[in-house]
């Protein structure tokens, strides 16, 4: 048998084969519940966003169920769930590890865009913004906006290989993983923190001051990445019902 290529496995799905290989076995049977995060993440000796990570993409492909303020339980295995389990596609970069990958170099594209934007590209920043807010008025998760605010700063960094690079890192935004991290993560109020960092960006370079911009774009992915990693119970009890937002609906960039 002639040898194969061996590719690497990206380190959530080195987590999320392990647990599946345990409720395989028998381990986790239909109906428990799995370790809490942070105990998985000691036990396997990985960090908890990777966790975090692996756990999505088990709810995605139909193993297991996150119920808020309780924890993740087992489901019957998706091969009885009708043939309508996802697959997560082996190339899927993890959305937290993304958003670190992005601070490092969306942080030095702002840097650069206070310092070469010319004001048509600083409009079109703070356009976007704009858009931003007209969507969360409307309970309309402001994706399209977002996108648009990192490409207007891309653009105006005034590199061609750093703004396709920033194409790519939307392009994985839209993967089953980002999608059903923001379904858990993703409200009115969180969207209208981001909508505020932002701005802060926006400000940065709109007075031509690179190391305010660096700060204030990795301060906001910093933040984004908080969002994305807090508790459970936490993400969703951050205000009462009364005190909340309409849920936000998608709209397609």
């Amino acid at each position: 048998m002639p040898l194969q290529a061996v590719e690497p496995q990206r380190l959530y799905r080195q987590i999320a084969e392990q647990v599946r290989s345990l409720i395989c076995g028998g381990e986790f049977p239909a109906g428990s519940r799995l370790p809490a995060e942070r105990d998985l993440a000691k036990q396997m000796g990985v960090s908890r966003p990777s966790v975090r990570e692996a756990l999505i993409a088990l709810e995605v492909e139909g193993w297991v169920e996150v119920r808020t303020g309780s924890g993740v339980y087992v489901l019957e295995r998706p091969s009885q769930l009708n043939g309508h389990a996802v697959q997560v596609p082996p190339s899927e970069w993890g959305p937290l590890e993304l958003i670190r990958a992005r601070r490092v170099i969306e942080g030095e594209i702002a840097s650069m865009a206070a310092t070469d934007a010319k004001r048509k590209q600083v409009d079109a920043i703070g356009a976007a913004i704009a858009s931003m807010h007209r969507d969360a008025d409307n309970g309309v998760q402001p994706r399209a906006g977002d996108r648009a605010f990192h490409l207007a700063v891309a653009q105006a960094g005034g590199n061609v290989v750093l703004l396709e690079t920033v194409q790519t890192f939307w392009d994985a935004r839209r993967g089953p993983l980002f999608e059903k991290l923001g379904d858990h993560f993703e409200s009115v109020p969180s969207w209208r923190k981001a909508i505020t960092e932002h701005e802060h960006v926006y400000e940065a370079i709109r007075a031509h001051d690179g190391a305010a911009a660096r700060a204030a774009m990795q301060d906001h992915l910093d933040k984004a990445h908080a969002r994305f990693s807090a508790s459970w119970r936490r993400a969703n009890s951050s205000a009462s019902p009364a005190q909340q937002d309409p849920p936000v609906t998608r709209r397609q960039a």
